[in-house]
C-alpha cells in the first residue's frame, strides 16, 4: 500500500466511524480528483476501510452500533462513486448479473464488484443482497447476461448457494462464484459446482475480462445432492436444537455467556459442515467465534462446554459427532 493510499485510508476511516458520510464522500471525491484511479480507490482505500470495520468488531474494539454506522458511511460512499464513474458501456466486454446468495445479507463485496465491474465497461445488472434463487432465475431469463456473478461471506448459505449455481446452469448461463463463504481457495466453489471462483472483486473482474465463461448446455439431470440424512434431520430440528443447548448453557444466578444468537450459528455451522462434508469449515467457525466471545469477556471455557452440551443433543448423529470431537479437539 502506497503512502498516498495509506493516508486515505486512515481518513476515511476517521470519517466512516465517526459517522460522518459528508467527510467521508468529501475525502473519496477528492481522491478521484487528485487522480487516483477509481478502481485503486474501491478496493484499495474503501474496501480495506471496511474490512477493518469488521476486524474492529470482531476484536470488540468498535460497537455493533459504530460498525453499522461505518457500514452505513461506507455503503454512501460507494454510491456518490457509481455517480461519478464513467457511464459509457463497452459492448464488446458484454452484460453481467452480480447478486448476493439467498439469506446472504453483506451486500458490500458485491456491491464493490459491481462497481469495478462498471468502471471497467461492463453493462451490470446488480440485485443486491439475499436474492432469491427464483428471482434470480427470472432476471436471468429477462436480461440474458453472459454470467452470473453470485456472493456469499457466510459458509451458513452453501446449500442456498448450490441451488443458486445449479438453478443459473440449468438456464445456460455460467456461474461466477466469490466471498468467504466458499472456503479457502474456492474449495466449496468447486464442490457445488460453479463455472469460476474468484477470490477478490479485482481477480474476479479479471477472470471475466479474459474471455467468456463456457456456458453449460441445460440439463434435466438432478443437481448433486449433498443433504444426507442428518443434515436433513439436523435441518428440521434446528430450532428445538437451539432452545435446548439455551437451556443447558443457562445458569440460575449468573450472565449467559452463549446468546440465542450464538447458539444458532453454532448449529447453523455445524450443518453447513455436514452439507459439504469438511469439519474443517466448523472447527474454523469455532475458533473465530472463541475470539469474538473472549474479547467480550467470555470465558473460553464457555466453549467446550457449548460443544459438549450440542453433542449430548446429537448423539445419534456419528458424522456430526465427529464434527464436533475434531473441533473440541482443536480447542486444546
Amino acid at each position: 500500500m502506497t503512502a498516498g493510499v495509506a493516508e486515505r485510508v486512515e481518513a476515511l476511516w476517521a470519517a466512516a466511524t465517526a459517522g460522518d458520510e459528508y467527510a467521508a464522500t468529501g475525502l473519496a471525491a477528492d481522491a478521484l480528483d487528485a487522480g487516483l484511479p477509481m478502481e485503486t480507490l474501491l478496493l484499495d482505500v474503501v474496501a480495506a476501510v471496511q474490512a477493518r470495520v469488521g476486524h474492529e468488531w470482531a476484536a470488540n474494539r468498535i460497537s455493533v452500533a459504530q460498525e453499522h454506522t461505518a457500514t452505513a458511511v461506507n455503503e454512501r460512499v460507494l454510491a456518490s462513486l457509481a455517480h461519478r464513474s464513467s457511464r459509457q458501456i463497452d459492448r464488446a466486454m458484454g452484460r453481467i448479473m452480480v447478486a448476493c446468495i439467498d439469506g446472504e445479507w453483506h451486500a458490500f463485496p458485491a456491491r464493490l464488484l459491481a462497481e469495478v465491474l462498471r468502471v471497467r465497461g461492463w453493462h451490470v445488472d446488480y440485485l443486491g443482497a439475499q436474492v432469491p434463487t427464483p428471482h434470480l432465475v427470472a432476471h436471468l431469463h429477462l436480461t440474458n447476461p453472459d454470467a452470473v456473478a453470485l456472493s456469499s461471506s457466510l459458509a451458513i448459505r452453501l446449500p442456498a448457494a448450490h441451488a443458486a449455481i445449479t438453478a443459473c446452469q440449468s438456464a445456460g448461463t455460467p456461474v461466477v462464484v466469490g466471498g468467504a463463504a466458499f472456503g479457502p481457495g474456492g474449495r466449496y466453489a468447486r464442490l457445488l459446482g460453479a463455472d469460476a471462483w474468484a477470490p477478490d472483486a479485482r481477480a474476479a473482474a479479471d477472470l471475466l475480462a479474459a474471455g467468456p465463461l463456457p456456458r453449460r448446455a441445460p440439463s434435466r439431470d438432478e443437481p448433486r445432492r449433498l443433504a444426507d440424512r442428518e443434515y436433513t434431520e439436523l435441518t428440521r430440528s434446528a430450532g428445538d436444537l437451539v432452545r435446548g443447548l439455551v437451556a443447558d448453557l443457562t445458569r440460575p444466578g449468573q450472565p449467559p455467556g452463549w446468546t440465542a444468537e450464538h447458539l444458532a450459528a453454532l448449529v447453523d455451522y455445524l450443518r453447513a459442515a455436514l452439507y459439504v462434508d469438511d469439519p474443517e469449515l466448523f472447527t474454523s467457525f469455532v475458533g473465530w467465534m472463541t475470539g469474538v466471545l473472549t474479547a467480550r469477556g467470555v470465558p473460553e471455557s464457555e466453549v467446550p462446554a457449548a460443544l459438549d452440551a450440542l453433542a449430548d443433543r446429537v448423539a445419534g448423529f456419528p458424522r456430526a459427532l465427529r464434527v464436533l470431537a475434531r473441533a473440541r479437539a482443536g480447542l486444546g
